[in-house]
């Protein structure tokens, strides 16, 4: 699908290339945020997502929690999440989630969650407790959301940004020709609606691409282009790797150096912090990106 040209285009069965590299999970700092996840009965995308950077993200002290359960009503091509219909939903886990950033002493804590379409709001209300809960036991800390696309529902996303996070992130995860395969049950013009939205309220938006699920390299500009239209100051750019054999296949692997041009591109077009590298995903090094943007204290001034 990619240019023959292109090097890097032609994955050799399962083995990687040298340049994936992941830390082992060890260390007393990986030993005690596993024991707070486990003894708060929390998950993390770290772990249901089967992350490569788990071992240095939680020996840095650092984890993305998942809030609403761990089974996702949705079945995208690229995601390790378990699929399903879900059991139960927690009213309790927003006191819980609070509790371990304040026990962490997070500077900064990522909050995603699993889609719940079977709820009547998404699950936007759940959201818009847990953000309130963390302000209210670490008001120090700095809360990045990650959120799905609510189908689009405009009055879902306000619930959740007017518990005032810090940062708003929502991944378009590829090109639009991949978008229905990569992600069946959502759309490429929603979550562009979405971004467009939550900047449009004066929010610090953010989103990522997964590069090497078989877009072209043509299509990765003006996809880059569209994220900047909708308003997004932050970019993540990082490797796809497929999580099963049930998953969508590796089209190519990207290497750092083509990362690297990607990265002075997006910077070109006005992105003002960007990750590309590899093994970035969207939550990876999330506390130093938001510090690299010069003008984030201007521009965190959400209206909700």
């Amino acid at each position: 699908m990619n240019d023959s040209s292109d090097t890097s285009a032609h994955p050799e069965g399962s083995r990687l290339p040298s340049w994936i590299r992941s830390k082992l999970p060890g260390g007393p700092a990986y030993t005690r945020m596993r024991e707070l996840v486990d003894n708060h009965h929390l998950h993390t995308v770290c772990q249901s997502a089967a992350c490569p950077n788990m071992g240095e993200c939680w020996a840095r002290g650092t984890a993305t929690f998942m809030i609403l359960g761990n089974v996702c009503t949705r079945s995208c091509g690229f995601c390790n999440v378990a699929t399903g219909k879900p059991t139960e939903l927690d009213l309790d886990e927003p006191r819980r989630v609070a509790e371990a950033v304040q026990t962490l002493g997070l500077r900064h804590c990522v909050i995603t969650s699993v889609n719940r379409d079977e709820l009547a709001d998404g699950g936007a209300s759940i959201w818009a407790a847990t953000i309130r809960a963390v302000k209210e036991a670490s008001p120090e800390t700095r809360l990045e959301v990650l959120t799905g696309d609510f189908k689009g529902n405009r009055e879902h996303l306000m619930t959740v940004l007017a518990a005032r996070p810090d940062v708003y992130n929502h991944n378009l995860e590829t090109v639009e020709r991949m978008s229905r395969a990569v992600r069946p049950q959502a759309s490429y013009q929603r979550s562009l609606q979405v971004l467009t939205w939550a900047r449009a309220e004066g929010f610090v938006t953010k989103s990522g691409l997964m590069l090497g699920i078989g877009e072209r390299t043509e299509e990765i500009p003006p996809t880059l282009e569209q994220l900047r239209e909708a308003g997004v100051q932050v970019l993540t750019l990082g490797q796809y790797l497929q999580p099963s054999p049930r998953h969508l296949p590796v089209d190519r692997w990207v290497t750092p150096d083509e990362f690297a041009r990607w990265k002075s591109f997006a910077l070109s077009l006005g992105f003002e912090a960007v990750e590309s590298a590899p093994l970035v995903r969207s939550s990876y090094h999330a506390d130093e990106a938001i510090q690299t943007m010069a003008t984030f204290e201007k521009t965190a001034q959400p209206r909700v």
